[in-house]
């Protein structure tokens, strides 16, 4: 019923949000919900693209649209992210604002649609993956496959990793860059733990939790970070808890950065903000791109921004992640026969 009610609670947004322009016309966002305005400079800024799109019919999801999203005018090909959105999250309208984001900044996000009903878990990865790879076939002109990064939320974040998986050592995708980005992940399927421990040396990772998210047990993204085979220095765990600034409530739960009605200072020092970094980290190899993004708590990586002396909560990082909640806080705890990897809850 939990669930029934999270995907009307989600669609209901989805058809009440503002009307992003994927042309040229930026998104009307300069007043965010909230006091704090977006940053005007660095990692979470908005580039200077225009956002153009593309979209192509979905090989495997009947009726449905993949759609790519990149800097219009470029001539050559970019590097690319793969975004697995969370059940009921069917339309890109859903987190416009993320990819928007992304092409602004001059890269290439595809989004693939997959059924949330009706389906076996292993249909939805594999309306994903074929979805994919389509668009690295059909369109060769936009995306470089030398720098990749998968991100995705709740079953798109747990399905990041099999997907990551597929790409980085099966196709051999990355060879120049490599990162997953995974919120508040769901069960993570087709990935095993010899394949865990065989990712590519050059393999980033951030993955979120949010304190408030009552739908997907925090254990289920502390296995994955713990049991992947990435150095401490290459990935770490992060916290956001909810903050009340300015009588402004920016809210930390499982919908975090997806279907709210309003974007706020959230998705971008957040989310954006740390993406933008490990973009930059993982393609470009920038150092100062690193202490943002992978600082292992650095203040540049935790520090969040203000308004009449009212600061949001920093942000929480670890290398040693472990669970502060009951599984029975969770609509989805770990020990649920549904996950593939119970041996791992703690």
């Amino acid at each position: 019923m939990r669930l029934l009610t999270l995907l009307l609670i989600l669609l209901f947004v989805v058809s009440c949000s503002k009307d992003d322009d994927v042309t040229g016309t930026p998104y009307v966002d300069d007043d965010l919900a909230g006091p704090i305005s977006r940053p005007s400079s660095g990692y979470g800024a908005d580039g200077s693209y225009t956002v153009a799109k593309v979209s192509f019919a979905s090989p495997l999801y009947s009726g449905k649209m993949v759609d790519i999203f990149y800097p219009q005018g470029i001539t050559s090909p970019r590097p690319v992210i793969f975004y697995s959105h969370p059940y009921g999250g069917e339309n890109s309208e859903y987190n416009i604002g993320l990819f928007n984001f992304i092409a602004k900044k001059g890269y290439v996000v595809v989004f693939a649609p997959y059924p949330t009903t009706g389906v076996s878990i292993d249909e939805r990865y594999s309306t994903l993956w074929e979805s994919f790879t389509k668009a690295v076939k059909d369109y060769p002109d936009l995306i470089d496959t030398k720098k990749v990064g998968f991100m995705g939320h709740s079953f798109g974040g747990g399905a990041s990793f099999g997907l990551a998986y597929k790409g980085f050592v099966e196709q051999g995708w990355g060879e120049n860059g490599r990162f997953i980005f995974s919120m508040a992940q769901w069960y993570s399927y087709q990935i095993t733990a010899q394949q865990l421990q065989s990712f590519p040396s050059n393999t980033k990772l951030i993955s979120q939790i949010y304190d408030d998210d009552d739908t997907n047990d925090h254990r289920l993204a502390i296995d994955m970070f713990k049991h992947i085979n990435i150095a401490d220095s290459e990935k770490d765990f992060i916290l956001i808890r909810q903050s009340v600034v300015g009588g402004y409530t920016y809210v930390a739960d499982h919908v975090l950065p997806n279907s709210r009605s309003a974007y706020d200072a959230y998705d971008y020092y957040g989310i954006y903000r740390l993406l933008d970094a490990m973009i930059d980290y993982s393609f470009n190899n920038n150092a100062a791109a690193k202490t943002v993004a992978l600082g292992n708590g650095s203040k540049e990586q935790v520090t969040m921004p203000s308004y009449n002396g009212q600061s949001l909560a920093p942000l929480e990082v670890t290398d040693n992640p472990t669970p502060q909640y009951p599984q029975s806080k969770y609509e989805f705890p770990c020990n649920s026969s549904t996950n593939p990897r119970p041996q791992y809850c703690q």
